[in-house]
Order: C-alpha cells, then structure tokens, then sequence
C-alpha cells in the first residue's frame, strides 16, 4: 500500500509499504482522509520530537514511522476479540496509547499517560491507505457526519478538551490567540457549550477572513490595543478564559493582560522553543496558566455530538489534497500560509 513515510527532519517520502498485520483486538480501517497537523509540520521541519528514536515503552516502534494521526475512515476487518464494530462502519480514531497502571490513568487521565504515545507518531499512523488500531480508539461516526468531517474530530477534541480545563463561562468573555486549525476549533468549541461572547485575535488577514466566514468577531493585534479593548469590552473585569493557540511570546503576553482575576490562560499551542514572558501578570491577578494535552474518550463524543448536530462548518478553511501531492500541496504550503487546513485523500 501507499503511505507517507517520516524518516526525519526534511525527509518525507511518499512510497509502498506493507500493510500492517491486524492482531487481536485490533481494527483495519480503510482510510478516508487524514488531516496534516501542526504536530506533523513541526515533526519534518524540526524534528525528530514525538516521533521516537528509539523503541518506545508501548508500541516498541521508532524512526522511521507512517505519519497521520487525525483521520477518519471504514472498517474493512476486524480481528478476534472485537465487539461493537463491523464491516463498514465509519469512525473516526482517537490515536491515544496508554498504559492503563501509572496514576495519570488509573485516574481516568490516559491523555496524560507517563508512556503516552500516539497512533502516527509514535508507531504507524493513518497518512496511508490503510491502517491498523486497537479498537479502544474507534469512534463509530453517526450517518449524519461526513467521513470528511470525521477526520476534523480529533483537532476538534484538542480545542474542546482545552475549553473544558477552563473557566469560560456562558455569561462572560472568552478570548482565543490565533486563528488557525485549533483556534478555529477553539471557537466552535466555546460557541458549542453556550459561550456567545467570543474574541478572535489573529494578524494574519487571510485567517481573520477564514474565521469571520465562519461568524467570529476578530481583533487585529497589529491595529488594535488588544488589552486595551477588552477592558472596555468587559468593563474592567477581563476575560474569563484565554487561550494561546499561537505558540509566540506577543500571543502569551497579550493573552495574560487580558486575564480577570484568579482566570487561566489554557496554553494550546506546541513550543518548540522556550518563550520569555513577565509572570508579573499571574501574581497581580492571582491567575494562572493551565497546560493541556489532546483530549479523551469524553471530547470525542461531545465534539461527534456537535458535528451529527451541525455544529461544525468546513467553508472557508478546510482542502483536499492527492496523497501524492503531500509535501508541496500539504506540508510546504502550510509553512508557508498559503493554506488553513489540509486533508489528504490516500486513494488519490
């Protein structure tokens, strides 16, 4: 079968790899489309970082790995043991492993796993014709929701899980940094749970456009006081939420000066380098910045939930791309910014 295959920084090749065997427990999916993720950019362009150069202590894979961790597509066969699923049902996969004995998981937070490792990063993933997964990571999609719009979910799951770690709240303001895949999720995520006031501060024109599309009310933080604004907007009392999906030091420090009192800062974004910031913010404001890391069993049925009502909307941002144009259609434009959301189709 064709697949993208990661052998490190700056080499992708599209090329023919066996197919994965199918064991116990397991599911083979064939794939719909996989989407190409901020993580995946950050892995060709700087990486190795997720992607394990030695074996890792679940799967036992390394470099080089089948890329794709955000997709969605058919069961085509199931191994021994699976109940559930069948032969042509549509899911969507949640490409988390997990041990299931440190105390992350015996509390319920698998994300969070000391071995954590992810389908497509640490062993092969789903930027192939087919794949193989445990079927724990099986999301079965209603009729309702596009196998498209499945391959959105896992992105969709980062950004609700992050608004869930929160203090946004239906009658106050919410304030999201960047608006790109994630904070385009962010968004639907906060409107989804009945937060109306939302705030969208991006600088690029082409991503402010893509989001206005969509009905969000943006500030351009190279015209616009930001802080300043939504003092005004809150009447002094701040936002409620911020979230950084922009992963820069303006983004982090624009963000902590919009804070109400005892507010988090929910940090959405990969920093692959550390950023310089005034901490000066939290201890005036008794606030907080709160990590978050993917999503759970719980985010994915909420965010399938909201997509089977509607909910989600992929005018505007959201591009199909050939398997075989993945590095200059896919990877390179994104770079670039010539592209919001990139989907790759394996069967082209």
């Amino acid at each position: 079968m064709r697949a993208v295959v990661y052998r490190g920084r700056n080499d992708i090749a599209v090329t023919d790899v066996p197919e994965p065997g199918l064991g116990a427990g397991q599911v083979r999916v064939r794939v719909g489309f996989n989407g190409i993720c901020g993580t995946d950019l950050h892995e060709y362009f700087d990486g190795p970082i997720f992607v394990p150069t030695e074996p890792h202590p679940l799967t036992h894979d390394q470099l080089p790995v089948v890329l794709g961790h955000e997709f969605a597509g058919t069961v085509v066969e199931v191994g021994t043991g699976v109940t559930g699923l069948s032969e042509g049902d549509r899911i969507a996969c949640e490409p988390v492993y997990r041990c299931g004995e440190c105390a992350p998981c015996l509390a319920g937070r698998y994300n969070i796993c000391t071995s954590v490792g992810f389908h497509g990063l640490s062993t092969d993933g789903g930027m192939a014709e087919y794949t193989v997964i445990d079927q724990i990571m099986a999301h079965k999609l209603p009729d309702s929701v596009s196998t498209e719009l499945g391959a959105l979910v896992e992105p969709m799951s980062v950004a609700y899980h992050a608004t869930m770690l929160s203090d946004a709240a239906p009658d106050g303001t919410s304030i999201v940094f960047g608006a790109g895949p994630i904070g385009i999720g962010l968004w639907f995520a906060l409107r989804g749970r009945g937060i109306e006031d939302v705030l969208v501060v991006e600088p690029s024109a082409v991503r402010r456009a893509a989001i206005e599309g969509l009905g969000a009310r943006t500030l351009d933080p190279t015209t616009t006081d930001v802080p300043a604004f939504v003092a005004d907007h809150t009447h002094g009392r701040g936002v409620d939420a911020a979230f950084d999906a922009a992963g820069v030091r303006a983004s982090v420090e624009g963000a902590l000066l919009c804070l109400g009192p005892t507010k988090a800062l929910v940090s959405v974004a990969i920093y692959d380098k550390p950023l310089e910031t005034s901490l000066i913010q939290l201890v005036l404001r008794e606030a907080r910045i709160q990590g978050t890391l993917c999503y759970t069993g719980d985010d994915y049925r909420a965010v399938i939930d909201l997509m089977a009502r509607g909910h989600y909307d992929t005018t505007g941002w959201v591009e199909q791309i050939a398997m075989g144009d993945v590095l200059a259609e896919g990877f390179e434009a994104l770079r670039a910014g010539q592209k919001m959301k990139v989907l790759v189709d394996p069967t082209r």
